[in-house]
């Protein structure tokens, strides 16, 4: 093959680079591009350490221990309590003040249908007394008896503690007077004519029963006077404004629940009577 000399500048002569052909053909990689691929490959192998120097350095801060926090000490948590402190005189009288206004505010706030209800549940619970008075005399059996003595002693408290409320607030107070087995109320007309209250024949009826006849008809009276006095408690309770005195809501709701609770104890009882059964 011919070598072609190529001329200078200077005047000097360089051989270009020549090509062999053989039987297969083969392809000439230019200068340019080859360094081009080896500066590639070198910015490769430098962002490939990099990469590497970043990762080793993060796993060596991930388990690395953290520096310890000291906890506050039990002294510097813990905070004196406040010494106590008497009240002063003045303000021992003020608040001696509020609370007998209070008390006086409870004596005069009242409602009409509150004073209907405590004298009219007076004469209502006296003639109970009565009627359980007779007892003894009339041959009840044990149980009546014991039923009976029961109703006084609970009855008799109420009327107590009902004339002590009323007296209280300067208000008329029914005065009970029961002297061989009768009743005499003296004090508003209105207490002898409560719901579920016996008719003067009624109670003369059972005046003179005897024996099983007074158990019988005991329980049948007596179911119709509890119940007269239930009605009593829910006419109060439906009166707008009545009963907000807290004693008087609770004295009528014990006097509800009681009530009730013995009318089922004495249908019961009746029924066994009239079944056949004994009440002893």
């Amino acid at each position: 093959m011919k070598s072609e000399h190529l001329a200078d500048g200077l005047g000097g002569s360089r051989q270009a680079p020549t090509c062999r052909r053989t039987g297969a053909r083969q392809n000439v990689v230019p200068l340019a591009r080859t360094a081009r691929w080896a500066g590639a490959s070198f910015t490769v192998l430098l962002v490939t350490g990099a990469l590497q120097g970043c990762a080793s350095a993060r796993s060596d801060s991930s388990t690395s221990p953290e520096p310890a926090v000291a906890a506050p000490s039990p002294t510097a948590m813990a905070e004196p309590a406040p010494s106590p402190t008497r009240p002063s005189a003045e303000k021992i009288a003020e608040l001696e003040a509020i609370y007998e206004a209070r008390f006086q505010s409870t004596l005069t706030g009242y409602h009409e249908a509150d004073v209907h209800f405590m004298t009219g549940m007076i004469g209502h619970h006296a003639q109970a007394l009565v009627m359980s008075g007779f007892a003894p005399d009339n041959g009840a059996s044990p149980s009546i008896q014991i039923l009976c003595a029961r109703i006084i002693n609970a009855q008799q408290d109420e009327i107590n503690v009902m004339q002590a409320w009323l007296r209280d607030r300067g208000l008329e107070v029914p005065e009970v007077h029961i002297e061989d087995g009768r009743l005499m109320v003296h004090g508003p007309e209105h207490a002898m004519h409560m719901p579920g209250m016996l008719t003067p024949e009624q109670l003369e009826e059972l005046r003179h029963a005897r024996g099983p006849d007074y158990d019988r008809l005991f329980l049948k009276y007596m179911i119709q006077h509890h119940q007269g006095a239930v009605t009593m408690v829910d006419q109060l309770f439906a009166t707008d404004g009545a009963a907000l005195d807290d004693f008087v809501f609770k004295l009528a709701s014990d006097i509800q629940a009681d009530q009730n609770s013995e009318v089922k104890r004495m249908e019961l009882m009746l029924e066994a009577m009239t079944s056949g059964g004994s009440s002893g």
